[in-house]
């Protein structure tokens, strides 16, 4: 299917929707593929490789991390934007930074996190509003990274976890800086709502891919109506509703799915919530990861009040991740006290940064540092206890 011109235009004008907080020296590149290499060569888009989609499955090379369903976000977000003469470019973006907040664990880790923050006395945590910090405030450094006013607008109202049938863009100058919830967040673009469209579309097939991959349903237990409308596997799926957005997207509609597609994506998604989301074996890891990462904020705490920003005192705990934060105490503190007057997220943001392996690797570090190891296996009773 070629492009076709559907009369959508953003009303917000290019200087408004390409503005940065620090200006830049103008490149060969455009402006919003300029966004879409500063994502790629974060640190923040290189962990999303080692972070949970759905399954917590390390071991398991086909089943998608949170890198690849941004990938495939973006992708799919930039084809429908073609589809509709729309910019592919500033989709692309949006759709490879959208998730850069996740914490590890999925979405699973996210409801702990904003559950240990709650109980801090802060507010809840929302990935879409932590991915928007990430890039205007956490990476390199606390400098953030400038990106153009389109994308930042795009990744903190992507919410891909509502259904819709339809989307008009809210042709509004936010102030993205004082955002404390996603609630009622619409984007100011047509490729942000395309985006938020795709995010839903990336994920639906994929994770009834996955689940039967790993044997916890069987493909025949798919709705019949969702089978019928929208495909028996992933890629059929894409196809269908890609195509569905691009003949039913107009001025009037605005984005927009057919009736019948949007009826079946609802059947689809109550199915994925109620066999794969809240299945007893997503729901078997929630103690584990709860115990895990409580036991990381609680060691964090506990260091941060005692040393404060003294690195060497870190030291003396002769572990990895005492040090590595130590680091990041010595790097960061005194930009959230400049930005924001405390450091009291300082420790919550660390922690939703961490990959799913980084974050295990941290509780075996605080149980039996490395240093530990190597004393042990360097004896006659290291790893057999029973050698005498």
């Amino acid at each position: 299917m070629g492009m076709i011109n559907k009369n959508l235009l953003n009303e917000l004008s290019d200087q408004q929707l390409q503005k940065r907080e620090k200006k830049r020296v103008r490149d060969v590149r455009s402006q919003y593929y300029r966004d879409t290499t500063a994502i790629i060569h974060s640190s923040a888009f290189r962990r999303l490789k080692h972070k949970t989609q759905v399954f917590y499955a390390p071991s398991n090379d086909h089943i998608c991390t949170r890198m690849e369903h941004c990938l495939h976000v973006a992708s799919i977000a930039s084809t429908v934007s073609r589809g509709l003469s729309l910019n592919g470019e500033l989709a692309w973006a949006i759709g490879m930074g959208h998730d850069l907040g996740h914490t590890p664990f999925g979405h699973l880790g996210e409801s702990i996190i904003s559950e240990m923050r709650v109980n801090a006395g802060f507010p809840p945590f929302e990935h879409e509003i932590h991915s928007l910090r990430v890039v205007d405030f956490l990476s390199h450094r606390g400098e953030g990274m400038n990106l153009t006013y389109a994308v930042r607008d795009g990744i903190v109202c992507h919410c891909g976890e509502t259904t819709e049938k339809n989307i008009h863009p809210d042709f509004r100058i936010k102030n993205l800086e004082v955002i404390g919830s996603k609630k009622n967040l619409i984007p100011a673009t047509y490729e942000a709502c395309v985006v938020r469209f795709c995010d839903s579309i990336a994920y639906l097939g994929r994770d009834f891919e996955d689940a039967c991959r790993l044997k916890l349903i069987d493909e025949d237990e798919q709705p019949s109506v969702a089978r019928e409308v929208l495909g028996p596997n992933n890629g059929q799926i894409i196809d269908t509703l890609v195509n569905d957005l691009i003949e039913n997207s107009n001025e009037k509609n605005g984005i927009s799915f057919s009736e019948e597609k949007y009826s079946a994506i609802k059947v689809m998604k109550q199915f994925n919530y109620d066999k794969i989301y809240r299945s007893p074996l997503l729901d078997g890891y929630r103690k584990y990861f709860t115990r895990l990462l409580n036991l990381i904020a609680d060691y964090l705490n506990s260091l941060y009040s005692e040393f404060g920003a003294d690195v060497e005192l870190y030291q003396n705990e002769k572990n990895m991740l005492a040090s590595g934060f130590a680091q990041h105490v010595s790097e960061m503190e005194s930009k959230y006290i400049e930005k924001e007057g405390n450091s009291d997220l300082l420790i919550y943001d660390y922690i939703a940064g961490m990959s799913d392996n980084f974050a295990l690797d941290c509780a075996k570090e605080i149980l039996i540092p490395e240093h530990l190891n190597e004393h042990l296996e360097s004896s006659l009773t290291g790893k057999w206890f029973d050698a005498r």
